[in-house]
């Protein structure tokens, strides 16, 4: 009987870091509202935008965004209400399910594995809508976390994490966005669905913390259809912004549990840094010669395909 309650103590708590959920002891503090300046998103008459990004407050998901309004090297705009980027909708209010609704998607993408949604739950969806599964592979990340955080060994944690290990391991994961066969796919399919519209569009794609995998697909889209460098890192990094407050209450939670004597150790993974970035970029150069070759011999994307992805994105 004890195994199990610990057993299902260090499940929860995986999903805090892993799956946008807080640990029970910690439950009652909920998702972090979003800072001072943040936008307040309206699908047909964007508001304000926090440092160029457009961000849907909701109650049970803190890093969801409108991927509109991002200008492109030639001075045209990324169209709104296309195509969003979100962490785990596991958790969503009521309120944040019509909030949903009135983005009036056709088609979500999880790109969660099988084992974080068996922790965390399908996604809570408006009625009529189904979440298409395509699980992009986490590189071990869920069950490293079962085995750190289950140890409850400030000792063992920190031979796993310390030194730079954390911080290694993320940039391992970002590599095999770029090096597996199947990762690629599931980033294809995506790309595709986005170019040819129909009943895909609009769409939101999302994995957990709505930051690595969400994040490689959002630099790769906006990337894909001409928005500058500087602009789509900074779009990368926003998830730092909007999940801070969050994941500081995770690690407290994990820390008055007595899971973790040294919590801090988990920040490397809970964050994106432009480090973990480059090293998928630099698997990006190395394997296909540029990002475009990865677009069109890693992810097979035909002209046809670039050409629809501008046209449906841009304008």
């Amino acid at each position: 009987m004890r195994i199990s309650r610990t057993r299902t103590a260090v499940g929860v708590a995986v999903s805090a870091l892993t799956l946008s959920t807080l640990p029970a002891w910690a439950a009652h503090a909920g998702p972090a509202a979003p800072e001072r300046g943040t936008a307040r998103h309206a699908p047909h008459h964007p508001g304000p935008a926090y440092d160029g990004v457009r961000h849907i407050p909701l109650q049970g998901a803190v890093n969801v965004r409108d991927l509109g309004g991002y200008r492109t090297y030639d001075g045209e705009q990324v169209r709104y209400g296309q195509v969003f980027r979100a962490d785990a909708l596991t958790k969503l209010t009521d309120a944040d399910v019509a909030t949903l609704a009135g983005l009036r998607l056709k088609k979500v993408v999880d790109f969660r594995v099988p084992a974080e949604v068996q922790y965390d739950g399908p996604d809570r969806l408006p009625a009529g809508l189904a979440p298409t599964a395509r699980p992009v592979s986490d590189n071990g990340l869920f069950t490293t976390l079962m085995t750190v955080i289950g140890s409850r060994d400030p000792v063992k944690q920190e031979e796993m994490l310390g030194n730079g290990r954390a911080d290694a391991f993320m940039r391992d994961v970002y590599r095999t966005f770029v090096t597996d066969g199947p990762n690629r796919a599931q980033f294809a399919a995506t790309l595709r669905d986005i170019a040819h519209g129909g009943k895909a569009s609009p769409l939101l794609y999302h994995c957990t913390a709505g930051k690595d995998r969400t994040g490689w697909s959002s630099y790769l889209l906006l990337r894909a259809v001409g928005v500058p460098e500087h602009t789509v890192v900074r779009d990368f990094l926003a998830s730092n912004t909007y999940r801070a407050a969050y994941d500081a209450k995770v690690r407290e939670g994990l820390k008055q549990g007595g899971l973790m004597q040294n919590p801090d150790l988990l920040i490397p993974l809970q964050e994106v840094r432009t480090g973990y970035l480059e090293a998928a970029l630099t698997e990006v150069q190395k394997e296909y010669g540029s990002l475009n070759g990865y677009l069109r011999k890693g992810l097979g994307l035909d002209t046809r395909t670039m050409l629809a992805l501008r046209q449906r994105m841009v304008g």
